[in-house]
């Protein structure tokens, strides 16, 4: 079944006003999709995963940013984790970590954005790897790491001097290895990001994903930059802005033109998510537009009210703000800014 069970989501949505308000992480969120055995998405059947399509995958990313954007990124960044170590040729090292995360018994993240969109204009590479006996020295700055504070595993990735990179499954206890105070964010707070400073961490070779070798980020799979988890988040905060639009048409006929415009830009949207081939930056674009645009138009009518901090017209428009900075390639962030721009004239 494609959609995340009902009583599961509404539950989250009932939550989801208080962990926005407290910032405080969502851990009984993650209690209940454990629960529920929806932690096991991307994790392979032998490891206590379930089998669960790309598409359908999509699907529930979608339902649970409707429900708690929050919950839902951080399952992305999550999931993002457990697919590298999936993913790569380290037999006793998945079996080590992939049961626990199956079933929620532990957490990982990863802390990935120094190797694709974060400090790419930096000269010199965030993280440094040196060769030493069985492993590595790691040094630098790892930034952007979701869950940080929680996670007992970090996936990131660190740079010879030869320019050759490794992805290896950091675990955060390691001496050298200090995890900074969360960030306090526009929205999203409770997803304790946070950055981590390495200093001469020592880290065995049996702990490595992947490399040495060139560009490690495109070896594998994780989800990328743009891809079209990020734009399901986007596209389940429409979703639930939507539902306030109509809750209001309810009440007040002369908003029907304005929920009926917006209700067919979601279904064309919808369809670009079941056209095969069609450019992940396009749907990032649409649906970065539409949550930006659909979120102010949820404010525009519900007038002082939603001006109110809590009110879930304020925390849609805040939370709108963080796709255009969450994962973001240049070409999406050009979109955004000619439309900004021709909004302007």
């Amino acid at each position: 079944m494609p959609h995340l069970d009902s009583t599961l989501l509404a539950e989250l949505s009932a939550a989801a006003a208080d962990v926005d308000q407290s910032g405080q992480w969502p851990q009984q969120q993650f209690g209940r999709l454990a629960a529920a055995g929806e932690l096991g998405w991307v994790i392979p059947e032998a490891y206590g995963g379930t089998d669960i399509s790309g598409p359908e995958m999509i699907e529930r990313y979608r339902d649970l940013a409707s429900s708690c954007l929050v919950t839902a990124f951080i399952l992305t960044q999550r999931n993002g984790a457990c697919q590298r170590i999936a993913a790569a040729s380290n037999a006793e090292l998945k079996l080590a970590l992939l049961p626990d995360l199956a079933a929620g018994r532990t957490f990982a993240t990863v802390g990935i954005s120094h190797l694709t969109t974060s400090r790419q204009h930096c000269g010199q590479p965030a993280v440094t790897a040196e060769p030493v006996e069985n492993g590595y020295r790691l040094n630098g700055f790892v930034p952007w790491v979701t869950g940080a504070p929680y996670a007992q595993h970090v996936v990131t990735g660190a740079t010879l001097d030869d320019g050759r990179q490794i992805l290896l499954a950091l675990p955060t206890d390691l001496a050298g290895v200090k995890v900074q105070s969360p960030s306090a964010l526009l929205s999203m707070t409770a997803s304790a990001t946070a950055s981590i400073v390495l200093h001469d961490v020592e880290i065995a070779e049996s702990h490595l994903l992947a490399g040495p070798i060139e560009n490690v980020m495109q070896h594998g799979s994780g989800g990328g930059t743009g891809s079209l988890v990020t734009s399901a988040l986007a596209a389940g905060l429409s979703a639930r802005c939507l539902q306030i639009l109509q809750d209001e048409a309810a009440r007040r006929p002369d908003l029907t033109t304005t929920v009926e415009s917006f209700e067919s830009e979601y279904q064309s949207l919808d369809s670009l998510f079941q056209q095969s081939g069609v450019s992940s930056s396009l749907v990032r674009q649409r649906a970065n537009s539409l949550a930006l645009r659909i979120s102010q138009a949820c404010l525009a009518v519900t007038k002082g009210a939603g001006f109110v901090s809590g009110h879930p017209a304020e925390r849609a428009v805040r939370e709108a703000m963080f796709f255009l900075v969450w994962s973001c390639p240049q070409p999406v962030v050009a979109a955004a800014l000619e439309e900004l721009v021709c909004d302007s004239l």
